[in-house]
């Protein structure tokens, strides 16, 4: 079965010092970043990124977030919150990820099967362009975007598993939450996830 990573939302605004961080998120970055060094090109089939890139998304920004539907402003295209988290980068400049997904221009869109590449191909075609059936997910955060991407996966057809060790949460509710939702939807967990209360 040929397997891709999916890495999510390794941003700068996810990260500490951005405007909606996550504890932990810059060294899931640097831990990701050695997972895609170790196994890019035979581990897996393809490695692959997708970017929160945002425009106008509408009441997905808020003055007053509830952090569940609405957020602070965050990864707005042009700015430097929106940049890979530089613990990240040398693996996006090297060859080593594939190719970039990009999500949520006029929308929330927190899953990855959301967005697409430059020119408009969607996540679940280049996957199955490249007779791909089974995906491991790694990133920010895990009761957020990773859980929407790994959902969105099963429900089209990809066998998912989601590397717990490189994820990230933002809050110890959600995230065992989410894991319980993933559970339910057939997404196969491994590790454990970082959560900082």
């Amino acid at each position: 079965m040929r397997r891709a990573l999916i890495v999510v939302d390794v941003q700068k605004d996810f990260c500490e010092g951005g405007s909606v961080p996550v504890k932990g998120g810059a060294d899931r970055a640097s831990a990701i970043a050695d997972l895609v060094r170790r196994s890019a090109g035979h581990t897996y089939a393809g490695v692959v990124a997708t970017r929160d890139h945002h425009i106008d998304p509408g009441g997905h920004f808020s003055d007053r977030p509830d952090f569940s539907t609405s957020f602070p402003v965050h990864c707005v295209v042009g700015t430097e919150g929106g940049d890979f988290h530089p613990g990240f980068v040398p693996v996006t400049t090297d060859g080593s990820v594939d190719e970039v997904f990009y999500k949520g221009a006029h929308s929330a869109s927190k899953s990855g099967f959301e967005g697409s590449t430059k020119d408009g191909t969607s996540l679940a075609d280049w996957l199955r362009a490249r007779q791909i059936e089974a995906v491991d997910v790694v990133g920010i955060a895990t009761d957020h975007c990773v859980k929407a991407t790994a959902l969105d996966g099963a429900r089209a057809g990809f066998t998912v598993r989601v590397l717990l060790d490189y994820t990230a949460g933002v809050a110890p509710d959600t995230t065992r939450t989410a894991l319980s939702e993933m559970r339910h939807a057939g997404v196969h967990l491994t590790g454990h996830p970082v959560v900082h209360a």
